[in-house]
């Protein structure tokens, strides 16, 4: 009877092991099958935005003969800015000795590389930071003031209509009033936390130094021109009023361009590191800039907006690094209010 008691339990004790074993073996083998489904649903979605993304039209099928000297003047022009027009330029000396290829990648074709696909489509148009309609001449203005830190061009200085030909015939090919795909800079989601300024330094000393440097003043090229890798902070690189000083606009761009070699469908950073990349980068001196006539309806300022006064209750602080969504949450409730 004791024999027959201790072999039932152990038969009861073996199927209960091995139960439980099968149970959480197919059940790993669900969360296994789950997670590959989704990486490869990630990644035909990633691949099917590529296969959308928006291409420039081809300038080698310009058969006007003096556009296609133009055009192509003004694409050297976004691509090395600085040797025309920086501290050493051959035409004028009125910026920094950064490119517009340093913000607008492979001369403003790359996808979510701050291309400029939209830009002859969508201008004229009216921008919430000056209060007006602006077309493409207070438009590239605003970069030569503010990325370049420099002085404006006027309208009919051949490298101003030169720049522009370049920008309007890139993008002839989406049609007006349309956004173009894979156009301007990615908008990452916003964290849950603050971007923190001692995490970015860490991941910028090992992912970014070795180009931008660790003083952050990046690498001229031989002929002390231009520069081979931008400068970051310091009194050569881009303004407290360029749009990449906004944390939301500079991790979007270097989530899926940097470092050196990353794409969308290979990106070398987390969101989380390019927030703090951004954050540790943004908090380091720079040119400013007179901000007092921009957002005249300071309700329309973006939630990272680093400086005051704001139709809210959040702090400059807050404003510059986050965290955003309480912000963005208590702009929509105000708009609602209003509407």
């Amino acid at each position: 009877m004791f024999t027959t008691i201790i072999f039932l339990v152990m038969v009861v004790f073996i199927v209960l092991f091995f139960n439980t074993s099968i149970t959480s073996w197919f059940q790993n083998s669900d969360t296994q099958i789950d997670s590959l489904y989704i990486e490869a649903e990630k990644k035909v979605l990633v691949q099917n935005e590529m296969a959308k993304a928006w291409k420039p039209a081809d300038i080698s099928l310009i058969k006007d003969a003096n556009l296609k000297q133009e055009v192509e003047y003004g694409k050297d022009l976004i691509a090395h800015t600085a040797k025309y027009l920086g501290p050493n330029g051959s035409v004028k000396q009125i910026t920094n000795g950064m490119n517009c290829n340093n913000c607008h990648l492979d001369a403003g074709t790359k996808p979510w590389g701050n291309n400029y696909g939209s830009v002859y489509s969508m201008y004229p148009k009216m921008r919430a930071r000056s209060g007006q309609v602006e077309n493409l001449y207070k438009r590239v203005n605003d970069c030569m003031e503010r990325s370049l830190n420099g002085q404006p061009l006027q309208e009919d200085d051949k490298e101003m209509k030169a720049m522009i030909a370049y920008i309007e015939y890139i993008g002839s090919n989406v049609p007006k009033g349309k956004e173009a795909n894979a156009a301007g800079i990615y908008d990452l989601e916003y964290l849950d936390r603050a971007a923190d300024p001692v995490k970015g330094k860490a991941l910028y000393d090992a992912k970014c130094a070795s180009c931008h440097q660790v003083n952050g003043q990046g690498i001229l090229a031989a002929d002390k021109k231009e520069y081979t890798y931008p400068p970051l902070w310091g009194k050569n690189s881009y303004n407290s009023g360029a749009g990449l000083f906004r944390i939301s606009r500079f991790a979007g761009y270097i989530k899926y361009n940097m470092p050196l070699g990353a794409i969308y469908d290979n990106p070398q950073l987390s969101d989380e590191e390019a927030w703090d990349i951004a954050a540790y980068v943004e908090k380091l001196d720079r040119p400013s800039k007179d901000l007092s006539q921009d957002w005249p309806n300071i309700s329309k300022k973006p939630v990272d907006h680093p400086f005051g006064p704001f139709s809210d209750k959040f702090t400059e602080e807050q404003h510059k690094f986050g965290p955003f969504k309480p912000i963005k949450d208590e702009k929509k409730k105000n708009e609602k209010k209003q509407s």
